[in-house]
Parts: C-alpha cells; sequence; structure tokens
C-alpha cells in the first residue's frame, strides 16, 4: 500500500501496531508501552560492522536505531535507547535524508533497528527515499513481538529481516519481558517475514545477503534448553530456506543486578553443547560467535551521531 500523511495519523491516534495493544493516542502526544508518541525519535544513524558478515560486508550497514521499544527485555544491551531515554526528534523528511547520507557513505544496506512503533512513519519514509533515489537494499532489525497485520504495510519495502527468536519458555519471556505469548507472536511474525521475502539471496560476488530472513538466537545464561527447543523449531519450519545466527554475547549490565541468574555470562560449555546441537539437527545455514563478544564496547554509543 502507498502511506499517506492521513493514514499514518489514524494509525497514531488509537495506536494498535504491536501485540500490547495499548491504544494510546500518540497524536495527542500519548504513549504506551514502547514509551513513545508519534514524533519519530532515533538515538543513532552510521555505519555498523559488528552485524553478521553478510549484513554489515566490507563497507558497513546504515544502521538508525529508533528510540523506544514494544519489548523492552530487563537485560538489553540497547537499555538506554529501549526506555527512550536517548534520541532526537527527527522529522519524516529528516528520517527519508537519512538513508540517503547513508548510501552515499556506501553502506551496504539500510538496517533499522526497534522501529516497530514507528512501523506507518517507516514504510512512508521508505517509499519517499526510494523516489529520491534509494537503491541499496533495506534489512528491518527487529526483537518480533511484531504484529502480522502492521509487518504487512513493509510488504515490498523489506527486501531482509533481520529478527530475533529470544524465548521459547512463557515463563522466561514473562520474566524478563512481561511478554508471555513472545513465542507464538514472534514466529507468526517470522511466518510473515518469510512470505514477504522468502528464501536467502545473496549478491554474487560480495556475499551481502540482498533478500531473505537471517534469524538471531542470544543464548541466556543457563538456558541451553530453551536455546534448542527455539533450534529445533526453527530448523523443522524453515530448514535451510533462512538462516539461523546463533549469538553468545550476551553481557550482564547494571540492570540486571536484581536477578541472579543474569548476572554472568554465558560459559562456553554452554555454548558449545548448543552449537553441537545445531551441528546434530542438521542447521547447515548460520553463523556463531568466537572470541570476546561479551563486552559492552560492543554497545555503539547512542550519542545521535548521524541524526
Amino acid at each position: 500500500m502507498n502511506m499517506t500523511l492521513e493514514t499514518i495519523e489514524t494509525y497514531m491516534r488509537d495506536c494498535t501496531l504491536c501485540p500490547r495493544q495499548c491504544h494510546a493516542d500518540r497524536m495527542s502526544g500519548q504513549t504506551g508501552f514502547c514509551r513513545q508518541d508519534a514524533q519519530i525519535r532515533a538515538a543513532r544513524a552510521a555505519l555498523h560492522f559488528w552485524e553478521e558478515p553478510c549484513i554489515s560486508g566490507g563497507c558497513g550497514s546504515g544502521t538508525v536505531f529508533f528510540s523506544g521499544c514494544n519489548l523492552q527485555c530487563i537485560f538489553c544491551q540497547n537499555h538506554s535507547i529501549a526506555l527512550g531515554e536517548a534520541g532526537r526528534t527527527i522529522s519524516l523528511d529528516r528520517l527519508c535524508g537519512i538513508y540517503l547520507e547513508l548510501q552515499d557513505k556506501g553502506a551496504s544496506n539500510i538496517n533499522l533497528v526497534t522501529a516497530g512503533h514507528f512501523l506507518p512513519q517507516v514504510a512512508y519514509s521508505l517509499e519517499q527515499a526510494r523516489i529520491q533515489g534509494l537503491t541499496i537494499p533495506v534489512v528491518y532489525n527487529t526483537g518480533s513481538y511484531e504484529s502480522v497485520s502492521a509487518l504487512m504495510l513493509l510488504d515490498g519495502l523489506v527486501d531482509v529481516y533481520l529478527p530475533d527468536l529470544k524465548y521459547h519458555s512463557r515463563e522466561l519471556s514473562a520474566r524478563y519481558a512481561n511478554a508471555p505469548d513472545y513465542f507464538q507472536t514472534a514466529i507468526d511474525a517470522i511466518g510473515e517475514m518469510f512470505r514477504q521475502v522468502g528464501s536467502p539471496v545473496f549478491h554474487p560476488s560480495t556475499g551481502l545477503m540482498q533478500r531473505g530472513v537471517l534469524v538471531r538466537h542470544l543464548l541466556l545464561p543457563g538456558q541451553a534448553g530453551d536455546s534448542k527447543r527455539i533450534l529445533r523449531y526453527l530448523h523443522d519450519t524453515y530448514g535451510n530456506h533462512i538462516y539461523i545466527s546463533i549469538m553468545n554475547q550476551y553481557t550482564p549490565l547494571a540492570q540486571v543486578a536484581g536477578i541472579p541468574e543474569l548476572c554472568r555470562t554465558v560459559s562456553e560449555a554452554e555454548y558449545t553443547r548448543v552449537l553441537d546441537f545445531a551441528g546434530r539437527i542438521g542447521i547447515e545455514q548460520g553463523f556463531q560467535q568466537t572470541g570476546g563478544t561479551c563486552s559492552e564496547s560492543f554497545i555503539p554509543s547512542f550519542d545521535c551521531q548521524g541524526i
């Protein structure tokens, strides 16, 4: 569909974009669970070199980090922007301009990070940017707590989906994100993403993903069993029609001080067990992390660079 300013206002007057169904009148300044009103707010726009190789490539992914989040996992490494504490308000025209500036800097793609609560505005800005000369792929980078109906606004506008699949257990998702329905909601969302873009397509010379779904799963300390259930589901459902990134970079930050089980990193033994399991069940298309990925140095500075 072609997004209009009037349609954006309709969505913002009674916001039911995400599964929280807050019904906030964001046009009037109300905020829902995401802590954002109708004005776009972003905290960083820059080339990012720490994504998977098929996303960042040698030139970097043109990431735009949006403020606010409808999931707000307690351990989130982007906690300050998830809470809406960092960022700057920008116009639709400025958002469109940011995409084009990142393209001019040589970005491999435009990487929209946690944009679901601004989804109509994002759809509008992408349509305008395409008219003005945006040609590189668009990556939608999400925690996957998304509604299918909202994701349909992106059909034809997003080339690569980069969703998380964080939790299988209702207990874990309730405890860490106040979202006991996370798993079913997320797998429905990932199903819609796959419907839109299909199996992976890579650039023949650069190896960059041009189209497809790359699902990320971050191991949590002590939760190897939950991770295995997630990997089993993904492989049984999609086989080699998606890529899977198995991540060990969980970093305990100050906000988890009151949750003892989250106050340590994932052990090498835990990670190895999950990787071995992935191999045994036949996962072949994916990524793993090596070395010292558990570090706050991997967290970008949300200083409004490029905004």
